[in-house]
């Protein structure tokens, strides 16, 4: 079968993270097209009751990172699958199945791959990588290089990517009557609201530090003084002293009222890939292009995370978006570019080789 008849099918395998049945369904799908394609065969693995795809080293030289799982609800692309012209389209053609793909028939042309390098996709991504970051951090800790996946920008691989932070902040306060007696209460809105202030100061556009309040409740009904509020934030830095900061500031943040409650969850969950982490890897890459005879690949830093930043945490050499070329992660036109697919897999399978001839 040809690559686009094995993308369609596994585009068509939907498999939304909350699904288990569904994830579980496309990572064996996966393992039938590595048959075909491999030497060696594939297997899923269970990691903390979730499918893991892997095929090669059980300790690998090499780490090719993916993930099968996809942001979209079951039918929420119709057709599932379309091409017009050099554009193929459907739910997670871009992020990232098309990335995971590449990497098989990249791996496929090079001879023994299995002695040194391994493809590994989770199914667990796109919620944070709860139950697999405990395996990528233990294989990524053992590995010379991890490459992944994630679709480039444009035809640019990733070089820096910014570390995140989730919080949840709930205040509590006390009802009572907003119209006969409103200073028998405790507002929870205007204790809500100076914790929102606070939170935007925290910002700092020097180091790309965003502190975005995102969704928002408080109080019951209109003529109530409300009891309750929370707040959620996100948190993102290309620098890692800059997330450190924010958390510290934000776990400080008070109430006005004296007899009003604040508490606090969340913390810091992916840090950031920094260029430290990734540029060596990005110089061998475009060594690898131009033996091949390819322009400069070319590298920039975006503001999503993935499972790159886990992986650099530990002190493993990391490159990103070695994926698609397309646009539209996350977005109703997500596609993928077909002429760039041929040129891709011989970028990775020659950046491959040079990785294990180091």
């Amino acid at each position: 079968m040809t690559f686009i008849a094995d993308l369609q099918e596994l585009v068509e395998c939907q498999s939304p993270t909350e699904d288990l049945a569904a994830c579980t369904k496309v990572a064996h799908l996966a393992c039938d097209i590595a048959a075909r394609l491999l030497s060696s065969p594939a297997e899923v693995i269970e990691e903390q009751g979730r499918p893991v795809f892997w095929w090669g080293a059980k300790s690998p030289k090499i780490l090719v990172l993916a993930h099968l799982d996809t942001v979209w609800p079951h039918n929420s692309f119709s057709p599932l699958w379309s091409v017009e012209g050099d554009i193929a389209r459907g739910p997670g053609i871009f992020d990232m199945k098309a990335g995971f793909l590449q990497a098989l028939y990249a791996v496929a042309e090079i001879p023994d791959a299995a002695d040194s390098v391994a493809v590994v996709a989770t199914s667990d991504e796109e919620v944070g990588s709860q139950t697999s970051r405990a395996l990528i951090e233990r294989l990524a800790k053992n590995a010379s290089a991890v490459l992944v996946l994630e679709a480039g920008l444009g035809y640019k691989v990733k070089t820096g990517r910014k570390g995140t932070a989730m919080y949840r902040i709930t205040v509590t306060g006390r009802a009572s009557h907003a119209g006969l007696e409103p200073e028998k209460g405790i507002n929870a809105t205007t204790e809500i609201a100076a914790v929102v202030a606070a939170a935007v100061a925290l910002q700092d556009s020097t180091h790309g530090t965003t502190v975005v309040p995102t969704t928002m409740q408080s109080g019951t009904t209109t003529n109530t003084v409300p009891a309750l509020a929370t707040l959620d934030l996100d948190v993102r830095s290309f620098s890692k002293a800059e997330l450190t900061r924010v958390d510290t500031a934000v776990r400080a943040f008070t109430v006005v009222h004296p007899e009003a409650k604040i508490e606090i969850t969340g913390g810091i969950n992916r840090p950031p890939l920094e260029t430290s982490s990734t540029m060596e890897l990005y110089e061998i890459l475009e060594r690898a292009a131009k033996s091949i005879g390819m322009d400069p690949v070319g590298h920039a830093s975006v503001g999503g995370a993935s499972d790159g930043n886990f992986a650099a945490a530990v002190g493993a050499r990391t490159l990103d978006g070695l994926g698609a070329v397309g646009e539209g992660a996350h977005a109703p036109n997500e596609q993928l570019i077909l002429s760039s697919v041929p040129g891709r897999i011989s970028l990775l399978t020659a950046f491959i080789k040079e990785l294990i001839r180091e």
